[in-house]
């Protein structure tokens, strides 16, 4: 519609809704899918490159940090990474808002949860400064974020089982329970392969034996992937919850 020397336009508000169990999934999704094509890609293209080891033994899996400073793995590895750094952010802070209204006034349980954010949010520190520094580009920066990312994530499954444990303790629904359960479980486990990974690096850095590097590489992939499956349990979390994208705008005359 013309309106003197303008053009009045009639913009419709914008009303998008997503539910929180697929944005979870979502977010979850781009890493695996990331690490996947990043490993397989490095397998059958780079597998020289990418499985060499100081010892010059033979080895049959490439590492995370090998396939991902590969070219063009490690472009692969960043979009993934950089695209669900956002919504991985948006759903700590959505554990943050929900952790303070059951225990506002608790204690330990109240600054536990100022403590989980903060474990949550350096644990995507971690993760993106080993994704966008590579170990070929400066490895003391990538080991640092990867010690980052090791250490957070830990520590913010081990306060995330114990306020469950408080939300189980009080709470009738048996979906409460069935979370804090598999939290546990995958805590125990992600624990488990840190274990296993951390022998077979020492084990292939002391004695270089064959074999070793790729037992170590395998625990890496499961170390990764129970961290990820820890954080799916959002899902049972939030799953009747919405993500909802709202804009209301008047008219306006341009």
């Amino acid at each position: 519609m013309l309106q003197g020397s303008g053009v009045l336009l009639h913009e419709r508000p914008l009303d998008i809704k997503v539910s929180f169990s697929a944005c979870a999934l979502g977010t979850v999704s781009l890493p695996l899918l990331g690490l996947i094509a990043c490993v397989v890609i490095s397998f059958i293209f780079h597998f020289e490159d990418a499985t060499g080891t100081h010892c010059q033994v033979p080895n049959y899996l490439p590492s995370i940090s090998a396939a991902i400073s590969l070219s063009p793995e490690c472009y692969i590895w960043r979009f993934c990474i950089g695209l669900h750094s956002a919504p991985r952010l948006m759903v700590a802070f959505t554990y943050f808002r929900f952790y303070k209204i059951r225990f506002d006034t608790r204690f330990p349980e109240s600054p536990l949860t100022c403590l989980n954010l903060a474990f949550s949010i350096s644990e995507n520190i971690g993760l993106l400064l080993l994704t966008y520094v590579s170990s070929s580009e400066t490895y003391f920066v990538h080991k640092e974020g990867f010690v980052l990312f090791i250490v957070s994530s830990i520590i913010y499954m081990l306060i995330t089982c114990r306020l469950w444990k408080s939300i189980k303790k009080y709470s009738l629904n048996p979906e409460d329970a069935k979370s804090h359960h598999w939290k546990v479980r995958l805590l125990l486990l992600n624990l488990c392969f840190y274990g296993f990974a951390g022998f077979f690096y020492w084990k292939h850095n002391v004695y270089c034996e064959s074999g070793s590097y790729t037992f170590f590489a395998l625990f890496e992939y499961l170390v990764v992937i129970s961290n990820m499956a820890f954080h799916l349990t959002a899902m049972w979390d939030f799953k009747s919850r919405e993500i909802a994208v709202v804009s209301s705008s008047d008219n306006k005359n341009f």
